[in-house]
């Protein structure tokens, strides 16, 4: 799916979250990267997991996000298993 139709789909901060996780990571670090706040992230991010677009899993005191295959698939990007 190419970036406009993504962004149409599911709106600019959560295009932007899943283009973002090319690879697991926390809430914290997405909100660094993207120049955002935690919360707004967080927000962002509880959409993406309830509708099975991203993954979450906790690795010690951290929740590790990252895309569901249906969210990769989205992304046109593939990540091997």
């Amino acid at each position: 799916m190419d970036t406009k139709a993504l962004v149409s789909l599911v709106g600019a901060p959560e295009a932007g979250l899943l283009a973002a996780l090319e690879e697991p990571l926390p809430t914290v670090e997405l909100a660094r990267r993207l120049r955002v706040t935690p919360s707004a992230v967080s927000q962002h991010l509880r959409v993406l997991y309830a509708t099975g677009l991203v993954a979450r899993a906790r690795a010690g005191r951290q929740v590790l996000y990252r895309r569901s295959p249906l969210g990769d698939e989205l992304v046109g990007g593939s990540r091997s298993a």
